[in-house]
């Protein structure tokens, strides 16, 4: 019998053989979800002493069951999976890894503002259909000089930033802490709407943030601008954004992250022309997925050792 066992909830890669060789160093089975619901993470979780997750809900519920749990490891970024406050007082420490992918998510971006303003998906599209002239797709127009506006200055808000001005972008900001950053102009949120030609959403999403792009923020943005989500779904009211592409209210979007995952494609506004539509990659490259991978077994080595593991979200479990 082994010493430990984890459970894994879900995982977007081909295989767990990365996290399974290392927690072979500790004597620690990983045991890997058939599907990402609730119930069955509630039915596997008992006798599990550690639980690795990606993007499923690991609820309540599913930590009330967890008998033996003392760590969950997110497979990620943000945190808005897991009951942080259930595990914390279940005496269970959360970690993360909020430092990887941060170069990718920030290029995955400034690759579709190119998709949207040269209008490059709608090029591709239409020559791929056989219709290889100029009118094929959707208006182009010069990047540089336009205005970005970056929602959440944060790790990956500042490198987007970065690489903004290095197009010749104005770049222009906003963040809870109303802290500027080196060649960032910081707004407040209606202005920054108002001001911008290309409005990327960078923040965390919590109660507070959910729907922060709504019918009413929309509707402070310019006829000629576009919205770009590659942090949560959850930030951007889908249904709003619906009525202002119907409406002219912007010009178009670019969605990394929807809510549900996966959507409907056959449903607005993912079958909306203007609308370019990625599976939630923005984090992906095979550099960054093999750093995450490593770094989230290495956590849980480090704990099964006694060990601190990194990044420790609730570190005041550690001090009861």
């Amino acid at each position: 019998m082994p010493t430990y066992r984890a459970l894994y909830t879900d995982y977007p890669w081909a295989d767990v053989e990365i996290e399974r060789q290392l927690l072979a160093e500790v004597d620690c089975e990983l045991i890997v979800s058939p599907d990402n619901t609730e119930q069955t993470q509630a039915r596997l979780a008992p006798g599990m002493d550690v639980i690795l997750t990606c993007w499923a809900p690991v609820t309540a519920r599913v930590i009330d069951a967890a008998d033996r749990c003392r760590h969950i490891a997110r497979t990620g970024i943000g945190l808005d999976n897991i009951h942080v406050p259930r595990a914390t007082e279940r005496g269970i420490i959360v970690t993360n890894v909020p430092d990887y992918c941060i170069n990718e998510v920030a290029e995955h971006t400034i690759g579709l503002i190119y998709a949207l303003g040269r209008g490059i998906a709608g090029y591709h599209l239409a020559a791929k259909n056989g219709q290889y002239d100029l009118v094929a797709g959707l208006p182009a127009e010069r990047i540089s000089g336009k205005t970005l506006g970056i929602i959440g200055l944060g790790q990956i808000g500042k490198i987007l930033a970065r690489l903004a001005r290095g197009v010749g972008m104005r770049v222009v900001g906003t963040n809870r802490s109303r802290t500027a950053h080196d060649g960032v102009d910081w707004l407040h949120l209606h202005d920054l709407l108002a001001q911008s030609d290309y409005v990327s959403v960078q923040a965390p999403l919590t109660p507070e943030t959910k729907h922060l792009i709504n019918r009413e923020t929309l509707r402070m943005m310019k006829p000629t601008a576009y919205l770009i989500n590659t942090a949560r779904g959850g930030l951007v009211d889908h249904a709003a954004l619906v009525e202002a592409l119907d409406q002219g209210v912007i010009a178009g979007a670019a969605l990394d992250v929807q809510t549900p995952e996966p959507p409907d494609l056959s449903q607005p506004p993912y079958n909306d022309p203007r609308v370019i539509v990625t599976p939630h990659v923005a984090f992906y490259s095979s550099q960054a997925t093999e750093e995450l991978r490593t770094r989230v077994g290495r956590q849980v080595v480090a704990f099964l050792r006694g060990e601190r593991p990194e990044n420790i979200v609730n570190p005041a479990v550690l001090d009861r």
